[in-house]
């Protein structure tokens, strides 16, 4: 492995090079005592603000950012080996995230009006919100839950990955940077055991995660016995859907991106290319031409579009799920295998003929490799999309667009995009289904998520 904790430090290691960057600490009691009582003073500060007041901090830390986007796009690029053009990306979206809840954020919070003429419903924040976030967007991961979350008058206790606590820690100083007070963004390095502690601790009034179904389930089990608010964002094995009457180049142009984009290592990613049987041939003909085209190699190469793995674990998890599909009998049309003599790389892969009942169709395949399955019909394709333990997010590529939202009526993910390929967005809302968890982030949804939905009732006589 390439990115482990020892007993007393988070240690992370460039996946491409195999260098070391940091060594992190594992806080101290403590230093953990320390950060949640400065989480709860600082709420009490925070909380008393008006959203006006704390949209003009979302300015303050959007301009930071803006200044400090090639530390921060450098430091993802080396924490997790993502393409240097794609971790400039995730910056600049975040810089955007910041802009967008600080024009319209406030809004969102103004009371509401009821059909009793009495009434009314308030949304007031909860207190610290505990955040266990992964490695893969180490940057708007976080953002894109603290930003509204903050904004509503919470605060913000980060436990990130021990991979990216480079990431973590240039986001405290950020904050510290934009002026924002003390106590509303707070990171942790603590163990799983620390994360324990703080998830039953009386000053953290609500928790998220995103991450594995292993760690929602365990994060998950331990709020609610704390009956502690909880959103959970988890894995997925998205449908791609192309129909026989679909602009086949577009949909394979968003295929590529919608599957290789971050190495592949992305929750809402396509991973399951469903195609009607009539143009199978054709759309996996110019879909593996297509991924044959990728730049694959150095993260910090302008032109590189897959980069390393995060880590050896995952590469070789990856590939063990590529040899167990081919074990039970899908076609190898591309890569299946590890590149040698570059670090913890692992080739482009495409798999055909996948069915139901295989791994690369059963499971997540969180890395570079596509899965196609062929399907009859638009109703048998559906069935296929559905044919699956998550439902996070789904594609459909036709020209029908009456059929497609008869479909998307069937589809049970939580989000479906018709002719485009999923990316998250601050002006709709993000979440899934089944085993990809509950809760809602971003949009009007995720700065509601994590407050106090208060209804007040006025009898003036």
């Amino acid at each position: 492995m390439n990115a482990i904790s020892s007993q007393t430090h988070a240690i992370s290691l460039d996946p491409y090079t195999g260098e070391q960057i940091g060594a992190y600490p594992f806080d101290t009691d403590a230093a953990l005592e320390a950060a949640l009582t400065r989480a709860k003073h600082g709420y009490g500060q925070w909380s008393r603000l008006s959203a006006d007041q704390r949209s003009e901090h979302l300015l303050a830390l959007a301009t930071a950012l803006e200044t400090q986007a090639e530390t921060f796009a450098q430091m993802i690029s080396r924490e997790i080996g993502k393409p240097i053009t794609q971790a400039r990306g995730e910056v600049s979206k975040c810089v955007g995230l910041c802009r967008w809840y600080a024009e319209h954020g406030p809004a969102m919070l103004a009371p509401e009006a009821t059909q009793v003429e009495k009434a009314r419903i308030e949304y007031r924040p909860l207190g610290p919100i505990l955040a266990v976030m992964p490695w893969n967007f180490p940057v708007w991961q976080v953002l894109r839950g603290a930003v509204p979350a903050i904004l509503a008058g919470n605060t913000y206790v980060l436990k990130h990955a021990p991979n990216v606590m480079g990431s973590a820690y240039l986001l405290d100083k950020l904050f510290k940077d934009a002026g924002v007070p003390e106590g509303v963004f707070e990171v942790l390095n603590v163990t799983p055991d620390g994360v324990t502690r703080a998830i039953n601790d009386p000053r953290i009034a609500a928790v998220t995660l995103t991450g594995s179904v292993r760690a929602g389930m365990a994060i998950g089990a331990q709020a609610g016995a704390a009956l502690k608010k909880c959103v959970l964002e988890l894995g997925g094995s998205d449908p791609f859907i192309v129909l026989a009457d679909a602009d086949l180049d577009a949909a394979v142009q968003a295929a590529v991106i919608g599957r290789y984009q971050n190495t592949g290592q992305v929750c809402a990613a396509a991973k399951r290319f469903i195609v009607e049987q009539s143009i199978a041939e054709a759309f996996t003909r110019k879909f593996v031409e297509a991924t044959q085209a990728l730049k694959v190699g150095n993260p910090l190469e302008e032109a590189t579009y897959i980069g390393p793995m995060a880590r050896y674990d995952l590469r070789d998890e990856l590939d063990g799920q590529v040899q167990a599909s081919l074990a039970e009998g899908a076609t190898l049309l591309l890569g299946g295998h590890k590149v040698e003599g570059v670090a913890n790389v692992y080739a482009p892969t495409v798999l055909g003929d996948v069915t139901p009942q295989m791994t690369a169709f059963r499971q997540e395949l969180f890395g570079p490799v596509a899965a196609i399955t062929t399907a009859r019909d638009a109703d048998h394709a559906v069935a296929l999309a559905n044919d699956s333990e998550f439902g996070l997010a789904s594609t459909i590529y036709t020209a029908d667009y009456a059929l497609a939202e008869r479909m998307t009526s069937a589809l049970e993910t939580g989000a479906v995009f018709i002719n485009g390929y999923c990316a998250s967005d601050p002006r709709v809302a993000f979440g899934g289904v089944k085993k990809s968890g509950f809760g809602r982030e971003l949009s009007h949804f995720g700065v509601r998520e994590f407050t106090n939905v208060q209804t007040v009732w006025l009898d003036r006589n």
